[in-house]
């Protein structure tokens, strides 16, 4: 069923508001519950328990009665089949698939590293080796083709991690948003794995020496001039594939600078001794891959609360406006 919901003022006096007017922050998962309540209601309600509606303000198509206290103020919800909220099984089904496929050709790679050697192998022989000659074909594929391997590599973190932060934000596993997943993906790929690459040689050029001391030396330049000249690289260019304006991608980059800088030194100090302290230069992308899957969820969250929060936030004012007229 196509419904489309615009609110009066009656319905500002609920308490479903995803935008608190003391912090200005996004409640992701009040939001997201609401609307998924909206679009199973709407679709298994009966006649007699839905109101007609018309006019501005008002309710425009047919929409459950009960659930008007439950909807957040300002928002504007589609359930047409071009909304994105319209084939909800088939979104959930092509993100299942993705992630299934993703899982299986991952496990098929890793399973069959040895394949041409199978012959005459027990299943242990198999699961003993392949750990090794797992990262064998590693070395040898860096050796190949070091920055392309590095962006592959950055390229599946980044989705996976703004997949986690949709999960955390509070959608189902199956019903993320494939655009956010990869536009992060691919600001993975394009610009971290490269950039990376060249910034640990940077490094290793800049700060040579290999006493003690030499290594939080390194950590500090990297929580300082690369963190906060990568994080403003992210939200610009995360901004742009949104095909935000450039003042407002300043704005965001502007409020979130600082907290994401020192949000940053709760967690890479410690995993940095290590990155600098043990791991060999060529292998420090990999380390720090591993690492990011968490941090780059905290970026994801930071990132796309802001652009929602905004985005909401001049629905209402809109809505206001219009009605005011």
């Amino acid at each position: 069923m196509a419904a489309s919901v615009a609110f009066s003022p009656a319905c500002r006096r609920l308490p479903c508001n995803p935008l608190s007017a003391s912090t200005g922050a996004l409640s992701l998962v009040r939001l997201a519950g609401c609307s998924r309540r909206l679009r199973r209601a709407c679709a298994t309600a009966e006649p007699s328990d839905v109101l007609p509606g018309s006019g501005a303000g008002e309710l425009d198509g047919l929409v459950p009665a009960g659930l008007l206290e439950e909807l957040p103020e300002g928002l504007a919800f589609q359930g047409a089949p071009d909304g994105s909220g319209g084939h909800p099984m088939l979104d959930r089904g092509i993100n299942a698939a993705i992630v299934l496929g993703a899982i299986t050709f991952a496990l098929t790679k890793l399973l069959t590293v040895d394949h041409d050697y199978w012959h005459g192998w027990t299943i242990l022989e198999i699961l003993r080796y392949m750990p090794q000659h797992n990262w064998s074909a590693y070395e040898e594929a860096l050796k190949a083709n070091p920055v392309l391997v590095k962006m592959m590599i950055s390229g599946i973190v980044y989705s996976l991690g703004d997949w986690i932060a949709q999960c955390y934000e509070g959608k189902p596993i199956f019903e993320f948003d494939r655009a956010r997943m990869f536009r992060s993906g691919l600001i993975g790929f394009a610009l971290q794995g490269s950039l990376s690459h060249y910034y640990y040689n940077f490094c290793e050029s800049v700060f040579p020496c290999k006493d003690w001391w030499a290594v939080p030396v390194k950590a500090a330049f990297d929580q300082t001039a690369w963190s906060g000249l990568w994080n403003t690289i992210y939200f610009v260019a995360l901004g742009f594939l949104r095909w935000e304006s450039p003042s407002t991608i300043f704005s965001e980059l502007k409020s979130t600078f600082f907290p994401m800088l020192t949000a940053g030194w709760k967690l890479w100090p410690f995993a940095h001794l290590i990155t600098y302290g043990v791991v060999p230069v060529e292998h420090r992308l990999l380390w720090v891959d591993c690492v990011e899957i968490i941090w780059v969820t905290i970026l994801s969250t930071y990132s796309n609360e802001k652009s929602e929060a905004r985005i909401l936030d001049d629905s209402s004012t809109t809505d206001t406006r219009d009605n005011s007229r």
